[in-house]
């Protein structure tokens, strides 16, 4: 019984186990089965099949670049982990009106060397700065990383190893596709002008990657949402279309060349604390593109060799076809200054490339430099460059060329030569004459591109009668170099013939091209330096080959928009020719075209003519000359103008700025193009040169004088001559007219201001000193009471009645302001 008991409970098992297991089959009977998943590794990296699936569309380069649906990785060599890039943030397409005007396709937002880091399972990008450096092999180099630490731009997990385990794979989509600001498009001060609330995800993508031998190319669609964007207000949004190029920097840096500031040229500095020095010694490169000759040994010999890289503009793609030979020209030019350099063939122009011919070709792509032709109504062109810290190699750069700066061109060349050139009384300039003067920007622009900053003392360098001589002008242009502001020949007067009235290159753009470009055959920037030196000392003497800095503001000899040697003669020419152009002004403008819209334009640019030729003689009262020079050299670096000079110049202001000019006040101009305001334009004109003498730094610089030579022109003497210049009926009795009413009252408004004031420091000026302690209070004071004085005696004389209440107010302004009690 028991066995029997034992069989039965055995046969009922296995009918249970038997119906289970068909009750499980059919179940399970419409799934598929799944293989089973493989381990996971502990690191979190996975095989690469499952990474980089058979759906993935690679483009080798640089990296390879991996696109799998919407999500981007990068293949980056082991070989490739710690070597410097340079990774530069570029505007591909900008909404209009975004950053004012300036910002523009093309326009760089950041450039920063990286370079890629494996820290165990992740590869950071990190920032790397050289401006402190250390060589390797020396112990203190330790300190200097220890405090430069390097900021992480991102980090990314490594998602898989190549199959040879000789590349690792990251997941860039994130670093891309979101708001890193390290890249963005959109700075701080945009962010908060624009209301900028946050990067749109749903209308934000990366558009392309492209992967080339040296670089890779990133396009990033972005939308961000605004509350006052500057375009388009109504979509609540700012779209634009960012460009981020990274491209391997040479594994061997160019061998850099010291600068030497008596030679102007765009820099890059870093500290050395590995120097002998008992200091980080501060060493300072030019910014130039590199440059071997193909064949060294004819190079050294003195023939013409092309370089192994020449230097290569494009053409943008949108440039007008009717443009692109003057632009060419202006590019070319500077191939003659390089021919001095000892190299032929070192810098070509060439046309965009047709799709057939390079179908990836961009302008954005850091492997080309292009002359960018930007459609906006800005009036400018600019010249940056991309280049390498280490070195000071220029990588890349872009021109850019705004389409309306042509218009501003056209109307100074009116302006500025008509009263002399006949074929500037137009408002249709020959197409021949704006092409050489688009040229001639181009070139500037370029100049700015190889890397020389402007020369404002290049003008300085020939004698003001020389710009009458044709033969001089047509041989020499209107300045010793293309990279300063002279745009044109304003001295030449009716009757000179054979003029040249437009710039050209000069002779200190190919001293300068030598100095920077020629190949020297040495082994460090130390050993050129002998030489270099040498070939500055030669020229020293020479105005031709003198560098005026842009900054020196207090330089008469360095001033923009300026041309000879004698400020007050040149701006004597120049308003005789201005005059004979306000005459004529409406018979080549308004009387041709049958409206006003252009003489309302060209008179207020006019104004602003006249302005600059008063800036100029303003700058030789309280003037110092700068002349750079080594103390091996005669004289010194700084000298202040001479008495006499600043003496002539305040009575050169007084007749020309402070006298009303009431020849630009003239009714048959004013009352057709606006309705009011015409003492108002003329007060504000005269008001900023008047500051301008009347300014701390100004007063400073002429006190500081006195420390110097008593016999200089001191702050009393301007002071009293001012004075006595602008309140010069007070002495005659005559009657005041509006405009030196407003001027004298601008006086008062301008001496409150040095009395309660303190200086601050500027662009403008490098001096600041304590006021309260100096003499510009006293001085002032001093003035105004002797003025007073002055005032209440003349009231009781005054032959109309608005002077007499002038006269009132002003020794009432004057009461409050010495005794506000």
């Amino acid at each position: 019984m028991k066995k029997l008991s034992v069989l039965l409970f055995a046969a009922l098992l296995c009918a249970n186990t038997s119906i289970d297991a068909q009750r499980k089959k059919k179940k399970n009977k419409n799934k598929t089965e799944q293989p089973a998943p493989p381990p996971k590794k502990k690191n979190g990296i996975k095989p690469y099949s499952q990474v980089i699936t058979k759906d993935a569309k690679t483009d080798e380069g640089l990296f390879k670049v991996h696109k799998i649906d919407q999500t981007y990785f990068f293949e980056i060599k082991n070989d490739l982990l710690e070597k410097d890039m340079l990774l530069v943030s570029r505007i591909a397409k900008v909404p209009a009106g975004l950053g004012g005007g300036y910002v523009n396709a093309g326009s760089k937002t950041n450039e920063q060397v990286v370079h890629w880091v494996r820290f165990q399972n992740k590869i950071l990008l990190k920032l790397k700065s050289y401006n402190s450096v250390a060589a390797d092999s020396l112990a203190i180099n330790v300190s200097v990383q220890a405090n430069n630490y390097e900021p992480t731009l991102f980090a990314f997990d490594i998602k898989a190893l190549s199959k040879d385990s000789s590349a690792v794979v990251v997941d860039v989509t994130k670093f891309y596709g979101t708001d890193v600001k390290a890249i963005s498009g959109m700075p701080s001060a945009w962010r908060t002008q624009y209301k900028v609330r946050n990067l749109d995800k749903d209308r934000s993508f990366i558009n392309r990657m492209s992967s080339y031998p040296e670089n890779i190319e990133v396009v990033q669609d972005f939308t961000y949402n605004a509350n006052t964007p500057p375009s388009n207000r109504s979509t609540g949004s700012i779209s634009l279309q960012m460009n981020q190029s990274m491209i391997l920097l040479p594994e061997e840096p160019m061998q850099p060349r010291l600068f030497d500031p008596r030679v102007g040229w765009f820099t890059t500095s870093q500290y050395d604390y590995g120097s002998e020095e008992l200091k980080a010694d501060r060493k300072t490169y030019l910014r130039r593109w590199r440059l071997e000759p193909k064949d060294k040994d004819a190079y050294m010999r003195g023939e013409l060799v092309e370089p192994i890289k020449p230097i290569v503009y494009y053409l943008d793609p949108g440039t007008p076809e009717n443009l692109r030979k003057y632009i060419k020209q202006g590019i070319e030019d500077w191939q003659q200054t390089f021919e001095t350099a000892g190299f032929k063939n070192a810098i070509l122009a060439k046309d965009p490339p047709t799709k057939e011919e390079d179908p990836e070709f961009s302008p954005e792509d850091i492997r080309y430099s292009v002359v960018r032709y930007v459609a906006s109504t800005t009036r400018n062109a600019v010249g940056p460059s991309v280049s390498d810290p280490r070195s000071g190699e220029i990588i890349e750069s872009d021109i850019i060329w705004y389409h309306n700066h042509l218009r501003s061109y056209r109307n100074r060349y009116l302006l500025e030569t008509a009263a002399a050139n006949p074929s500037a009384r137009t408002l249709n300039t020959p197409d021949e004459e704006i092409g050489e003067m688009m040229r001639m920007v181009i070139a500037h622009e370029v100049g700015h591109a190889l890397g020389f900053p402007h020369n404002m003392a290049a003008s300085y360098a020939y004698d003001v009668e020389s710009y009458r001589d044709g033969a001089f002008t047509q041989k020499n242009g209107i300045a010793a170099s293309i990279m300063d502001y002279a745009r044109y020949n304003y001295i030449a007067q009716p009757g000179d013939e054979n003029i040249r009235f437009i710039r050209q290159i000069g002779p200190y753009d190919h001293y300068a091209t030598n100095w920077g470009y020629r190949y020297l055959d040495a082994n460090s920037p130390d050993a050129e330096k002998n030489t270099l030196t040498k070939w500055i000392e030669e020229k020293g003497a020479d105005p031709q080959f003198k560098f005026g800095r842009q900054s020196s503001r207090f330089d008469p000899q360095s001033q923009t928009e300026c041309i000879g040697n004698d400020p007050m003669k040149a701006s004597e020419y120049g308003l005789k020719n201005l005059k004979y152009v306000a005459t004529n002004l409406p018979k080549w403008t308004s009387d041709v075209t049958n409206n006003y819209d252009d003489l309302g334009e060209l008179y207020g640019e006019m104004l602003g003519v006249w302005s600059r030729y008063v800036g100029h003689v303003v700058t030789n009262v309280g003037g110092v000359k700068e002349d750079l020079k080594a103390p091996n050299q005669a004289g010194t670096v700084y000298k202040h103008v001479d008495k006499n000079t600043q003496k002539l110049s305040m009575l050169w202001l007084q007749a020309n700025a402070f006298e009303t000019p009431k020849w630009l006040v003239d009714k048959d101009i004013l009352q057709n193009i606006d309705h009011a305001g015409y003492f108002e334009r003329l007060r504000r004109l005269q008001s900023r040169h008047l500051n301008g003498l009347l300014s701390f730094d100004r007063i400073g610089r002429l006190i500081d004088a006195e420390t110097v030579n008593t016999e200089y022109y001191s702050a009393l003497n301007m002071l009293r001559d001012l004075r006595n210049g602008l309140f010069k009926e007070v002495r005659s009795g005559r009657k005041v007219d509006i405009f030196r009413r407003n001027l004298q009252r601008s006086y008062i408004d301008r001496m409150e201001y040095l009395m309660t004031e303190d200086m601050r420091p500027s662009f403008r000026s490098r001096m600041v000193y304590n006021v309260n302690t100096s003499d510009v209070r006293a001085l002032v004071r001093g003035e105004l009471k002797s003025l007073r004085t002055r005032l209440r005696n003349a009231r009781g004389g005054a032959q109309d009645t608005v002077t007499r209440y002038h006269y009132d107010d002003m020794v009432a302004r004057i009461d409050q302001l010495l005794d506000p009690k």
